[in-house]
């Protein structure tokens, strides 16, 4: 049977145009993150969106666009994830950020050792 622990959900919204030092800012959170030593980070490029500003993003060839939605999202326990936020603070100039309470199932990689 697995087990359950609790835990935090980060979830960024940036464009994919933004950067951070000359570089995408996504690349530059999941590596910080990584550096961090947090479980791990998913970048989730959208199809279409809209933000602050309310000019649409899309894939759609008549309106392509080279600024789509991306979402990071990093699940991890609480005090890393508060460790996290201060990084993300300074990082993120333009997004959103937000945070949910998780229930993480304790998986194991595919040499067996549980994560």
């Amino acid at each position: 049977m697995k087990s359950t622990a609790s835990g935090k959900l980060v979830r960024i919204f940036v464009g994919e145009s933004d950067q951070w030092h000359r570089r995408p800012l996504y690349t530059a959170i999941v590596e910080r993150a990584r550096e961090m030593g947090l479980s791990g980070a998913t970048v989730i490029r959208g199809v279409e969106g809209f933000g602050a500003h309310s000019r649409i993003h899309t894939l759609r060839i008549l309106r392509l666009s080279e600024d789509l939605p991306i979402i990071i999202e990093i699940v991890d326990c609480e005090d890393r994830i508060n460790k996290f936020l201060p990084v993300l603070d300074e990082m993120v100039a333009e997004g959103l950020v937000t945070i949910e309470d998780v229930e993480i199932l304790i998986y194991r990689h595919r040499f067996g050792e549980e994560i």
